[in-house]
């Protein structure tokens, strides 16, 4: 297995879909970083050599912010949003979805398992 990024990256299969295992890289980054460099992306990562596994791992550690930098990156600007209460900010700090979903029948995702509330009851006449 091929290590890059602090990823194992899997042999069978072709270079451009193995890339994608890294956190931070799609199938448009893993195909510009693979076509910059040289190499065939039809080509599977157990066929790569030596040499090319090191211009990989070059080109992602100085082009591209991957994995555990990635991540602080993005908690740190969910944090921002938190701090100057900004809307964005202020969703995020209560649970529910931020891009202008519906929360009234569907959020199960963002809002967690449903939370029953008794309704009111019936007088009897």
């Amino acid at each position: 297995m091929a290590r890059i990024a602090g990823v194992d990256i899997p042999n069978n299969k072709r270079g451009e879909i193995a890339l994608t295992y890294i956190y931070g890289v799609g199938r448009s980054t893993a195909k510009e970083i693979l076509e910059s460099n040289g190499i065939d992306i039809n080509k599977k990562v157990s066929d790569w050599s030596d040499e090319e596994q090191k211009i990989i791992r070059e080109h992602i550690g100085e082009h591209i912010r991957v994995e555990g930098e990635l991540r602080s990156e993005i908690q740190m600007n969910i944090k921002r949003l938190m701090d100057i209460g900004s809307y964005r900010g202020i969703r995020h700090r209560i649970g529910l979805p931020l891009r202008g979903q519906r929360t009234k029948n569907n959020a199960r995702t963002r809002k967690g398992k449903k939370k029953t509330v008794a309704g009111k009851k019936k007088v009897v006449k």
